[in-house]
């Protein structure tokens, strides 16, 4: 018969785990998983600090291992191709005022107030996250004035739990991060946690593994005679994807971008190294090799003895091997990354805009994966838009349609356009040349300028226009 200790250990071991125990182990499996790992390389390879700047110059040693060397070059050559890529990507889809167009004059005024210049800011900065780290994170919040608020939250400090496989309806999330704190005199570094749900959020602290409830509170709280806590209806948190397999860019090119600051390093290692010749000393043991090349690369002058000479091999490095490797790693990276090689000879002699068109069609369909993924996104980020609407207007907007419209930075043949457009009058409405006009970025602005140039004109030739002369004039 097992004692009360040996029942109690089972019924613990075969227990379900508590709320704390189950944040507590999802911390602990993030912080060491390589979802993360590869959200802080992505992040690092777009501030240019590629892995090749934490390598060594290594030689083979006596014993026949590598080991790293002092006395040879040692370059580590970065190069940006992900900063370009990802920039790229932002200003095609993102870089031109974001809308988001309803048909009811009220509430486009309160859409207005919330997808603001601060907010077309913050979504441009979404997209870098999202592409760098595979997805990018918003808090919606109240701030201090009690006005609904948008926080962007780095990725890696998210952990979603997902109620679907799909994952588009969360059903918590965990944050983690660090907070320095002092205590007496000491500084301190105290690794904060939040559980959120539906039901509020728990906070909890680590530090020196001790891991322990601090409180539980609601989503936010209304302060009227007394402070009354609130809750969402969902967790307040909206997952912005750069695609559906939430796969960050670094993932796909790191290898060709690190097998290109490689081949660079070691070219630029070997023009500096290598000699023009390699010298062949014959019957001469007066120094030992690396005096010997200490005299020759110092002095130019080598001692010979007796019959003793020396020889020299000329060393040819293969350049057209390496320039055909280069110039191919540097295709697939735009190839691979569905970025636009602006160094590519294909944008020569101003390309016609059905060139241009095939130019940026990679591109065009990264950007398209990306906006579907972003139109999800804002449907969920209205939702809290509605229901605060709701909350402190009465007015239930909630089944208002609303189209978010991203207006790309699409390069194209100017002189082509202008004269297409030209050749449209009389064909379709010139409200429709305005707005496909390359020099025009307002058409209502545009049409209310061509009127006042209109008035001006008539007010200056009456005559033109079949209005009175005045006898005074005539």
């Amino acid at each position: 018969m097992n004692t009360l200790h040996e029942i109690l250990e089972n019924l613990d071991r075969n227990a379900p785990m508590s709320i704390d125990e189950i944040v507590q182990e999802e911390v602990k499996t993030w912080m060491s998983s390589d979802e993360r790992k590869l959200m802080l390389t992505g992040q690092a390879y777009y501030r240019v600090k590629n892995d090749i700047l934490n390598r060594t110059r290594k030689a083979i040693g006596p014993d026949g291992k590598l080991t790293q060397v002092h006395n040879l070059a040692d370059n580590r050559i970065p190069h940006g191709f992900v900063r370009k890529l990802v920039d790229q990507k932002v200003g095609y889809l993102l870089s031109k005022p974001f809308l988001a167009r309803t048909d009811d004059a009220g509430y486009q005024v309160q859409l207005d107030n919330y997808f603001d210049q601060g907010f077309r800011r913050m979504l441009k900065n979404l997209g870098k996250n999202a592409i760098n780290s595979g997805k990018a994170w918003v808090q919606v919040y109240y701030n201090e004035a009690g006005e609904l608020a948008f926080q962007l939250i780095p990725s890696e400090e998210i952990i979603p739990l997902w109620r679907d496989s799909a994952h588009t309806e969360l059903d918590a999330v965990i944050r983690v991060y660090d907070q320095i704190v002092y205590v007496a005199k000491d500084k301190k570094i105290i690794t904060k946690v939040e559980f959120w749900n539906k039901d509020g959020v728990r906070r909890y602290e680590s530090e020196a593994g001790d891991f322990r409830f601090v409180d539980f509170a609601a989503h936010f709280s209304l302060v009227a005679d007394e402070e009354q806590p609130y809750n969402w209806e969902r967790v307040p948190f909206i997952c912005f994807k750069y695609n559906g397999e939430e796969q960050p860019l670094i993932d796909i090119i790191k290898r060709q971008v690190d097998d290109y600051d490689n081949k660079i390093s070691d070219n630029a290692n070997n023009l500096e190294d290598l000699p023009n010749s390699l010298y062949v000393v014959k019957d001469y043991d007066g120094t030992s090799a690396s005096e010997f090349r200490k005299n020759m690369a110092i002095y130019r002058v080598a001692f010979v003895n007796g019959t003793g000479g020396i020889d020299s091999i000329s060393i040819d490095i293969d350049t057209e091997a390496h320039k055909t490797h280069i110039e191919q790693l540097r295709k697939d990276i735009y190839e691979f990354g569905r970025g636009v090689d602006t160094q590519s000879e294909r944008f020569g002699n101003s390309p016609s805009g059905i060139a241009l068109k095939h130019l940026y069609a990679d591109l065009d369909l990264d950007a398209n994966d990306m906006e579907s993924e972003f139109q999800a996104s804002l449907e969920q980020l209205l939702w809290f838009i509605d229901q605060h609407i709701y909350n402190s207007t009465g007015k239930d907007y909630s089944n208002t349609p609303v189209e978010f419209i991203f207006n790309r930075d699409i390069t194209i043949n100017e002189t082509e356009a202008v004269t297409n457009a030209k050749n449209s009058m009389g064909v379709i409405s010139n409200r429709t040349i305005l707005a496909n006009h390359p020099w025009v970025t307002s058409v209502e602005d545009e049409e209310a300028q061509i009127e006042k140039e209109r008035e001006a004109d008539m007010e200056q030739y009456p005559e033109l226009t079949g209005g009175e002369v005045d006898d005074e004039t005539s």
